[in-house]
């Protein structure tokens, strides 16, 4: 059987430090080099979640911005895509605005990928997520809204307290936008995501599980962007510091994603090629 692997990175894959483990560079490539089927879904562009990876030898097309995007990692070309059209930019960001919050914009332009943010708009939380981005070459900021028009936009990024996500969140939930709000790792605030319709990691992996020609979802995951995935996946597996509810509906736990969980069960229990 032909058995397709996802993973989840943050909380999941790679640790609290943003990497992945010496440990499962080494079992998963050679896991990877005996014919195991891996890849990743992740709100993280590729180039950010390929730092994450570093040294990882996977050759598979990859799951980015939450669902929006499927790339070819080694030619960057994107096989399957779902973005915002110009009127629902211009909508969201006078939302958002109405809320006097201002979002970070994540999009491609001329086959770039760029982080569009309004200079002196950002949030405590925003602000932490850029400077740890200082010098990227995406890092793109604009002095007003008109800015974030540019280019080709995936997901919009808000941080705050839960309140205010939620109320943001329902508010745009009744003007017909498709949003997802989880915790910071290892922080008090929490992301709002606002992401076009459609553009979901389920439907993104069960593309992805069309194209290879796939008979079998197996995905990890630690957290509320994780809870679709987990819905179309034949077998799912709740890392043991993922949200409670998700371990509920999980076929299963793996470890700690601090000790490897994802990559010491696929070393005890992965199927090769088909």
């Amino acid at each position: 059987m032909k058995v397709l692997y996802v993973s989840d990175l943050d909380g999941t894959l790679i640790t609290r430090n943003e990497r992945i483990s010496e440990y499962s560079l080494g079992i998963l490539n050679a896991l990877i080099g005996r014919g195991l089927l891996f890849t990743y879904a992740t709100a993280r562009s590729l180039d950010s979640a390929e730092r994450a990876v570093a040294g990882l030898k996977h050759t598979l097309p990859v799951v980015i911005y939450n669902g929006a995007l499927i790339l070819d990692p080694v030619s960057r070309e994107p096989l399957y895509s779902v973005s915002f059209g110009k009127n629902d930019k211009e909508a969201l960001v006078e939302r958002l605005s109405s809320f006097g919050v201002s979002p970070v914009v994540h999009a491609r332009e001329s086959g770039e990928d760029k982080i569009l943010w309004v200079r002196g708009r950002e949030s405590e939380g925003q602000s932490r997520y850029l400077a740890r981005r200082s010098g990227d070459k995406r890092m793109a900021p604009v002095e007003t809204e008109s800015g974030l028009m540019r280019g080709e936009a995936y997901f919009f990024a808000c941080n705050g307290n839960y309140p205010l996500m939620k109320k943001i969140h329902d508010a745009l939930e009744r003007e017909g936008f498709y949003s997802l709000i989880y915790p910071e790792a290892y922080r008090e605030e929490y992301w709002l995501e606002i992401l076009p319709g459609g553009a979901t990691k389920a439907n993104a992996a069960l593309k992805l599980k069309e194209l290879l020609c796939c008979e079998k979802l197996v995905c990890f995951g630690d957290s509320a962007n994780d809870s679709e995935l987990f819905d179309v996946c034949d077998e799912k597996y709740a890392v043991m510091n993922a949200d409670e509810w998700l371990k509920r509906k999980a076929t299963g736990t793996v470890g700690y994603c601090e000790e490897d969980g994802v990559t010491k069960w696929l070393a005890e229990n992965a199927v090769f090629g088909g």
